[in-house]
């Protein structure tokens, strides 16, 4: 679709050129004429208008989208369809998103660029597309479609998560990603359970999103080759660590990376915040959570019975033009059922053969024993346990854990379920209470808000400091400051202390000797009002017009809002009478008007001859007394 294209949808959205396109849609810059706004524009193909698949999909986007409103996802302000003509006269429906317009690339082209990402910027962007399926799990929205070519950067760095084509209900409980007839997703990113034909759930997008990572990390995805061998891979084989393809990945980032694939969901991260707060720990040196520090204990290799080396290279980065692929590849048609039937007959006798290796029976006869699972039982009665079995050598590996209570096992090494012989010894990783996490930016919020914000990262201790400090940028019982100090790592249990500000303001110094205008400015500027400004004679011609007194004083604290007032000298030969000026900051054109006034003595005076000409507020003039107000 190009210049088929109808150019006002909806008699309101101006179609402009073609910025994107993939095997379902086409992108359009377009306008908002009645918001004067640019917005870009996702028009279902026409050929595929009529199939009810791509069109249930194409709906459910903006059905799954519309709803989230996140700075990490991109926004969907409108949705409609517009009558189509084809060829021969016949018309067609074809729905369109309006969405909001984002200035940057894919991480899929700047992959193609650039390779891969330094380490550390690869942990920041996927904390990013954390941060957004955080908020689309809270919203029970799981994405089913993570990859580099659904994940936008700003020019400015910012993560933009698009693309919510096949997003579902997380209550949808028949919501699988394979059938008999199909794969839907791309092979490169899919979780065991999608590509089992599981149920998903939050967990399969956590997934994803390592294999996101992974590629960011190394420039090569955990596991290439045909889908159909993808599909095999992501059920039976263990991702080498990413270190192995790029040195410069430090083993903590290993850790975390291979923890996010772990092949049954369980065992990987349980929510995209525990797995954001690992990432963090990694760039920081904090320590990791338990599941990840049981990954970098065993060495970070996850070994595996079962391992297919990789078959096909890493593609070298290519060009792009300017239209951008919104797919990476083709719309995932549809796998037919004589290749599913093959794989799994295939599947089974791998796993068959394994079954046979693991258990003793395709070797020389060395006696073997399950491991037997201890998760969550006290020290002591997991040795007991392991002992019940045969395993005298056991070693204990102490932890942090989040989840697991203290002196209570995390996980075993080789993991339970495992036949091996019982000569080997198991590493039991017990819990040393929770670990440090990062203490969340909590300035600006009200002290209700900082205690959900905190809460929500583990730390249920909270205070408010007895005193308050003034601060000119946040309003009265807003967090200015916590201690430990925020971006920190802190032991959740430790008591967090937020100090609030008093919503004072200070009287700005330096007023006194300033010209007018100028000290009315810094008052405007220090969040507080311009009052009635009075006049005093002076004797010294060169302080007309200057601040001579100031009430309020300088530095003194007042309420954000107050009134300052200000005593400015004039100069007359002829007359020492005193007057008042009062602002009008609504009328900057408007010139002094002068009246006369009777004095405290009875004699009549005038008004000051050369009273001062604030830059900004028009003034008008009226008899005082002299008197400051204090």
């Amino acid at each position: 679709m190009t210049e088929d294209v109808p150019r006002i949808l909806g008699d309101r959205y101006e179609v402009g050129e073609l910025i994107g396109r993939g095997g379902m849609a086409e992108v359009h810059l377009g306008h908002d004429i009645r918001l004067g706004r640019t917005v870009a524009i996702k028009m279902l193909r026409a050929e595929l208008a009529r199939d009810s698949t791509f069109l249930t999909r194409f709906r459910r986007e903006a059905h799954s989208a519309a709803g989230l409103s996140h700075h990490s996802i991109v926004a969907v302000y409108d949705s409609g369809e517009d009558t189509f003509t084809e060829t021969g006269g016949a018309t067609v429906d074809i729905p369109y998103i309006v969405m909001e317009y984002v200035d940057g690339q894919t991480l899929r082209e700047i992959l193609n660029e650039e390779g891969r990402l330094s380490p550390d910027e690869a942990a920041r962007v996927t904390m990013g597309i954390l941060s957004a399926l955080e908020y689309s799990h809270d919203k029970g929205i799981v994405h089913r479609d993570i990859k580099p070519a659904n994940v936008m950067l700003t020019k400015g760095g910012s993560v933009k998560v698009m693309d919510f084509g096949i997003a579902r209900a997380l209550a949808d409980t028949g919501a699988t990603m394979t059938s008999a007839q199909a794969v839907v997703g791309t092979a490169r990113y899919l979780s065991p359970e999608q590509a089992q034909g599981e149920t998903v759930d939050a967990r399969s997008d956590l997934y994803s999103a390592g294999c996101v990572l992974y590629e960011l990390l190394t420039g090569r995805t955990p596991f290439v080759g045909e889908p159909v061998s993808l599909v095999y891979q992501h059920i039976t084989d263990a991702p080498k660590p990413p270190s192995t393809y790029e040195p410069s990945v430090p083993r903590p980032m290993d850790a975390v990376t291979l923890h996010s694939l772990a092949k049954a969901r369980d065992d990987r991260y349980q929510n995209a915040a525990a797995f954001r707060a690992d990432l963090q720990a990694a760039r920081t040196g904090a320590p990791l959570s338990a599941g990840a520090s049981a990954v970098l204990s065993a060495g970070a290799a996850g070994a595996s019975v079962m391992h297919h080396e990789p078959q096909a290279p890493v593609p070298p980065p290519r060009r792009r033009d300017n239209t951008r692929e919104i797919h990476e590849t083709e719309p995932q048609r549809k796998l037919t059922g004589l290749w599913v039937a093959a794989g799994v007959v295939a599947l089974l006798a791998i796993l068959g053969i394994g079954y046979l290796v693991m258990n003793g029976r395709g070797d020389s006869g060395t006696p073997t024993e399950v491991v037997p699972n201890v998760v969550n039982r006290s020290e002591a009665a997991a040795r007991s346990i392991l002992r019940q079995h045969g395993f005298d050598d056991v070693k204990v590996n102490p932890v942090f854990s989040n989840e697991v209570a203290k002196g209570y096992v995390v996980g075993t090494d080789p993991r339970n379920g495992v036949s091996v012989d019982p000569a080997n010894q198991i590493l039991i990783n017990v819990s040393k209470g929770p670990g440090l996490v990062q203490v969340p930016d909590v300035t600006g919020q009200s002290v209700a808000a900082a205690r959900k914000t905190l809460a929500k990262e583990g730390f249920n201790k909270v205070e408010v400091a007895s005193k308050q400090v003034s601060d000119t940028e946040y309003d009265k019982g807003e967090v200015v400051s916590a201690q430990p100090p925020m971006g920190s790592s802190a032991d959740p249990s430790q008591t967090i202390t937020l100090t609030v500000s008093d919503g004072k303001e200070h009287v700005p110094d330096g007023l006194l000797g300033k010209e007018a205008g100028e000290a009315q400015l810094a008052i405007l500027q220090a969040h507080l009002k311009v009052g009635q400004t009075k006049f005093i004679p002076v004797s010294d011609p060169g302080q007309a017009g200057k601040v001579q007194k100031v009430s309020p004083a300088e530095g003194k604290l007042v309420d954000k809002d107050s009134t300052v007032t200000l005593t400015v000298g004039t100069y007359s030969a002829t007359s020492t009478a005193t007057a008042t000026i009062t602002i009008s900051p609504t009328s900057p054109s408007s010139s002094p008007s002068s009246t006369s006034s009777s004095s405290p003595s009875g004699t009549s005076s005038s008004s000051p001859s050369n009273p001062p000409s604030p830059s900004k507020p028009s003034t008008s003039m009226h008899g005082g007394d002299g008197n400051d107000g204090d």
